[in-house]
């Protein structure tokens, strides 16, 4: 994919040139734009491609379909936006931006522009550490306790920004991706030695509410190189070495810890190298941003998760300057009517109504409706094509799948189940037998219940925690169990009603039906 698509490199300097080789051996390379010409030329003519001394007129040419930006990091936010109000895709280089709440800006403006927005966090597309992350979600590691992280060299040296903005974005990436959730706590400490104000080098604490625990080392004092990735879990451990040839930058040890009388004793084991495939990971970055350039998929590394790494980076740096851990602070959006916080994702055609609110780890996916004053909790996935009315609150860790729709003011406790087919198997594809589900108005669906596809939920009818729905519920009935029966009626107040079927919070008086109960009216005030 990515076949006809135009870029313009916008700055051609230390990294810059590198983008330069393989943007050109791509073949989409239209021309680099750069104000020091002397410089640049030699670098342009050897790509075969034009120097443009002036930014409006690469954003200008109708024929760049996309832009690369690789700058110093002040200059990000004011390219990005640029770029991205001219209609141009973006891939800048890290971080997004050096203020969440300008990082936030972009991410909304490429939602509202329909543009790509990727961020270069290049070891996101290492081989090394994709394979890492499949081993650590498979379970291989069991769970996770420790990960640290060394960036270490001597040189480049910087003056714009610290060691701090310079090289943790990269590890605090990786972190944040096997976590899979934001830090609670962030801790730092900086040291300057070759400026009063910029750290040379910086240690950095992350405490995550699952009890895992992290650090990011950095530093351009040292005196030999390097990039390494450790991560420790309670069956064992795996170590990412940049260092080292292919054939060794990834080894798993499979250490354990025994207890012998009240005594933890290690137990060692050997190395084992994981194969890997040999591959350049700007070139991968590169490639994984003209295919969502031209699938309009979502970048592995996309604004959202720019912005994850820009706030423990804030974080970080201010619990530098305090001298005090930090609580990362997630930036509100100024002009959303709705709210979602930087980890959650929501694909392009996605509808959000005003007031929702969408929390940690969420996904949107395309052509999904979600109504007004919704609130998402986390870990919730909806779509794709789901509606879901006004004023639904979704507890964490829901899958709404398609073919459920959900009417206004339904109530999903944490963890439970909708299902899709009714006799699923993991080999045998079966999309075109999904039974749509129905949960009518105002109805509560309790913690872990399962609610098999086909069903309909009535008006207000509320099901017990843990239960089994294999059939229809009537309006306003109670069920428990397994599978599910009705034990009682709930008026739409939530209260258990009597033989009189009469509210005992509200007054409203109800009646049976076919289809279950419907209200009769309110007594008259003094009856």
């Amino acid at each position: 994919m990515g076949a006809g698509i135009k870029v313009a490199l916008i700055g051609s300097g230390y990294w810059g040139k590198n983008f330069v080789r393989v943007l050109a051996e791509r073949g989409v390379l239209a021309c680099i734009c750069d104000r020091d010409a002397e410089a640049v030329a030699p670098i342009a003519a050897k790509a075969g491609v034009p120097l443009v001394a002036s930014l409006s007129e690469a954003l200008g040419d109708a024929a760049i379909d996309a832009v690369v930006i690789a700058t110093p990091a002040a200059t990000h936010f004011p390219l990005v936006r640029q770029a991205l109000e001219a209609g141009k895709h973006v891939l800048v280089e890290k971080p997004l931006a050096l203020e969440t709440e300008d990082a936030r800006e972009l991410a909304e403006l490429a939602e509202k522009r329909g543009r790509t927005l990727m961020v270069g966090h290049l070891l996101q597309y290492h081989n090394g550490f994709l394979r890492l992350r499949e081993m650590v979600e498979a379970g291989e590691l069991g769970r996770l306790s420790y990960i640290y992280s060394n960036r270490l060299n001597l040189g480049k040296l910087r003056r714009e920004e610290n060691v701090l903005w310079s090289f943790a974005p990269h590890d605090i990436s990786m972190i944040l991706s096997l976590a899979a959730e934001m830090p609670e706590r962030v801790s730092a400490q900086g040291h300057c030695y070759l400026h009063e104000k910029i750290a040379d080098i910086t240690i950095t604490h992350l405490e995550f509410a699952s009890g895992l625990r992290a650090h990011v080392f950095v530093s351009w004092l040292h005196p030999v190189k390097e990039q390494r990735l450790v991560v420790v879990g309670d069956r064992g451990m795996l170590v990412l070495d940049d260092s080292q040839p292919w054939a060794e930058k990834l080894v798993l040890y499979r250490h354990g810890i025994e207890w012998h009388g009240g005594v933890p004793v290690a137990n060692r084991a050997a190395g084992e190298p994981v194969p890997l495939v040999e591959a350049e990971p700007l070139r991968q970055e590169v490639e994984h941003f003209l295919d969502c350039v031209a699938s309009g998929a979502r970048p592995r590394t996309d604004a959202a998760e720019g912005l994850r790494v820009l706030t423990v980076l804030a974080a970080a740096q201010r619990s530098i300057a305090t001298g005090a851990p930090v609580i990362p602070a997630v930036a509100l959006p100024a002009h959303a009517d709705y709210y979602a916080h930087p980890t959650a994702a929501i694909d392009p055609g996605a509808e959000i109504g005003t007031g929702a609110k969408i929390w940690h780890f969420c996904h949107v996916l395309a052509d999904t409706r979600i109504g007004a004053n919704c609130v998402l909790g986390q870990n919730v996935m909806v779509g794709p094509s789901v509606t879901v009315g006004s004023g639904c609150k979704i507890q964490n860790n829901v899958s709404i799948y398609k073919g459920v729709t959900l009417e206004d003011d339904v109530f999903c406790g944490p963890s439970m189940v909708f299902t899709n087919v009714v006799t699923p198997r993991a080999h045998v594809e079966r999309k075109a037998e999904f039974a749509p589900t129905l949960v009518k108005r105002g109805a509560t669906i309790g913690a872990n219940a399962t609610i098999l596809c086909g069903t309909v939920i009535g008006r207000y009818a509320m099901v017990g925690a843990g239960a089994v729905v294999t059939r229809n519920v009537a309006d306003h009935a109670l069920v428990v169990g397994n599978p599910a029966r009705r034990v009682g009626w709930v008026s739409a107040a939530g209260e258990r009603l009597g033989p009189d079927l009469v509210c005992p919070r509200t007054g409203e008086r109800y009646r049976e039906t076919k289809e279950g109960l419907v209200p009769v009216e309110f007594p008259r005030s003094g009856a």
